[in-house]
């Protein structure tokens, strides 16, 4: 059986390891600010193709510019460290700015045509 995480462990792990994400019915949870409707398909096949890679399957609710991932471990009834690593496998994904890194990639447009996500830094307090 693996190991659960109680309530306060989840709150200051995720105060460490991830702030944007809280704790939420038993569940880790973010919400994920797109532009639209097609960022917001992208944001989930994404997130879709992490979890298929990683046998774990998020609850994952979808709306026009917005995605809410809810994770927690069902055989475990609970948090588990799997929660946690899926939960930063996501992170990185979905905020990744390759325009900002200075290589090759430079990320999409800025304007309003090329925009896609809203980074933490656009979306403000989750």
């Amino acid at each position: 059986m693996e190991r659960t995480w109680s309530e306060d462990e989840v709150t200051a792990r995720l105060a460490r390891e991830l702030p944007h994400w809280r704790l939420s019915g038993g569940h880790i949870c973010r919400v994920y600010r797109t532009h639209g409707w097609k960022a917001s398909l992208m944001v989930v096949n994404a997130i879709g193709h992490l979890a298929e890679a990683t046998f774990h399957h998020p609850d994952i609710t979808l709306s026009y510019d917005r995605v809410e991932v809810r994770l927690m471990t069902h055989s475990a009834a609970g948090v588990t460290d799997k929660d946690f690593a899926l939960a930063a496998r996501i992170e990185a994904l979905i905020q990744w700015q390759p325009g900002r890194e200075g290589g090759a990639l430079e990320g999409p447009r800025g304007d309003a045509a090329g925009a896609y996500i809203k980074y933490d830094q656009e979306s403000g307090p989750r």
